[in-house]
């Protein structure tokens, strides 16, 4: 699956004013991504705002961020949920032409066992079209898919091809690197960790800030992964600032504050997400202007 190798992106969703769909700022942000390293682009995932976007918008981001893209980048969309048969019937029911590989979280809320989190994505794997990459990130879901259970869904179901880890824990990163089948790709889902992992053996990340970032961010990450660990630090430390700015109130206003502060799109969210504060956007600017972007 090297069409998931590199830089992935998280893309938000932009809002006018009065919360609808910015469409023109969506068309910025997905040509900027391309025009300066993007590899891939992930549609509707918690940056996204995927729980305050309604189904027919969903459909209307996909088939818009298709238009604009014209086959140049593949095309990731989140699927996924803590209701099994409701995200079955979804994968079941969406329109794929576009669309390259799923991202699908594991079920939040419900806090089930790893035999139930491997029930969850078996089931989900024998219906899906495309290519799954399964999403664990505790810090939302408020449950950890061990190394064990990602391992045994990889070994087990052909359809699964890679994991975005996004559990902040390097020995949970480096005990996937150590036991992964051939062929599946460890993506990290941590801004902060994403060139250690890299590094280690991983295939890349699925980013947050580098949608705002992506000429240095894809280019510090295809370092890391050919192993030239000077280089990719240098420009790491660079961003360490920002990455750490934007997670300081909540995902995705701080990225979004971001994309503001470089006039690609509004800080708009929808409830029950509020706007960085002013201190934190004016900190915000602050470090754009001093990576030599405003």
């Amino acid at each position: 699956m090297t069409k998931f190798i590199g830089t992935g992106v998280a893309l938000i969703t932009p809002f006018n004013a009065d919360l609808s769909i910015d469409f023109e700022a969506l068309e910025r942000l997905v040509e900027y991504n391309i025009a300066n390293g993007t590899d891939y682009l992930v549609i509707s995932g918690t940056t996204g705002e995927s729980i305050t976007v309604t189904p027919e918008e969903k459909v209307e981001l996909v088939n818009f961020i298709a238009k604009v893209n014209k086959g140049r980048i593949p095309l990731v969309l989140g699927i996924g949920g803590n209701n099994t048969a409701s995200v079955v019937k979804e994968i079941k029911e969406t329109d794929y032409s576009n669309i390259d590989g799923i991202l699908s979280v594991s079920p939040y809320y419900s806090k089930p066992t790893q035999e139930g989190i491997y029930q969850h994505f078996k089931a989900i794997a024998e219906v899906a079209p495309k290519p799954i990459i399964l999403y664990n990130v505790p810090g939302r879901t408020s449950s950890n898919m061990t190394p064990e259970t990602t391992l045994r869904l990889a070994k087990d179901f052909d359809a699964i091809v890679a994991v975005k880890e996004a559990g902040n824990n390097v020995h949970q990163y480096l005990e996937l690197l150590r036991n992964k089948p051939k062929g599946f790709l460890v993506l990290s889902g941590d801004d902060d960790l994403a060139l250690g992992v890299a590094l280690a053996g991983g295939s890349g990340v699925i980013s947050v800030i580098g949608q705002a970032l992506p000429k240095e961010f894809s280019e510090m990450i295809r370092l890391g992964i050919a192993r030239k660990a000077k280089e990719a630090y240098d420009i790491h430390f660079k961003l360490m600032p920002i990455t750490a700015l934007i997670f300081a109130e909540n995902n995705p206003s701080g990225v979004k504050a971001v994309l503001s502060a470089l006039k690609i799109s509004k800080p708009h969210v929808r409830l029950p997400l509020v706007e960085a504060t002013d201190d934190l956007k004016a900190r915000i600017k602050t470090e754009v202007k001093n990576l030599g972007k405003s």
